[in-house]
């Protein structure tokens, strides 16, 4: 069978995640992320809190099958309310494809509108910095986060002037 072209890639159907794709996402990033992924300091800011409704979406292809999907949760950052977006992840089978561009766009595309300001994840620079994301001096993840991954994303003009300090779980 040749190489899928672009006019050939399956069409994806992204929709807000629901509570019956918890697991099946959750077997998503088990395939796509190393092994002991949970023991990563942004998964102490998410214990026992669930994803932000409405902003984390998954992709479906035309049959149904889960190719992507992305989740954000709610932090603090002193006084300050923001989103921690992580993980995407996109099956290895359909990477290439846009998906991840894809699913941050259309998610962030809700985020202000449901009230958030300020987005931020710890990633890659050079690959985030297309969504617009840029590094945060003085927000500082839970070690042993590296300070040149923490990156964010106003959802509004200067909607990270003045905001400092420890990043903190949503309920602490």
């Amino acid at each position: 069978m040749p190489p899928q072209t672009r006019k050939q890639r399956p069409l994806y159907h992204l929709t807000p995640e629901e509570p019956a794709d918890y697991w099946e996402v959750e077997a998503l990033y088990d395939t796509c992320f190393a092994p002991g992924r949970e023991a990563l300091s942004s998964y102490r800011l998410r214990d026992g809190i669930p994803p932000v409704e409405g902003l984390s979406h998954v992709a479906r292809d035309s049959d149904g099958i889960l190719a992507g999907a992305i989740r954000y949760w709610p932090v603090r950052i002193g006084a300050f309310d923001a989103l921690l977006l992580g993980p995407v992840a996109v099956h290895p089978t359909r990477q290439g494809e846009g998906l991840g561009r894809a699913l941050i766009e259309e998610s962030l595309r809700h985020a202000g509108p449901l009230g958030w300001d300020r987005v931020m994840l710890v990633g890659d620079a050079p690959y985030y910095n297309r969504f617009g994301f840029e590094r945060l001096e003085g927000v500082i993840m839970p070690p042993p986060t590296n300070p040149e991954r923490v990156l964010g994303r106003a959802l509004r003009p200067g909607a990270w002037d003045g905001v400092k300090g420890e990043v903190r779980r949503w309920v602490d």
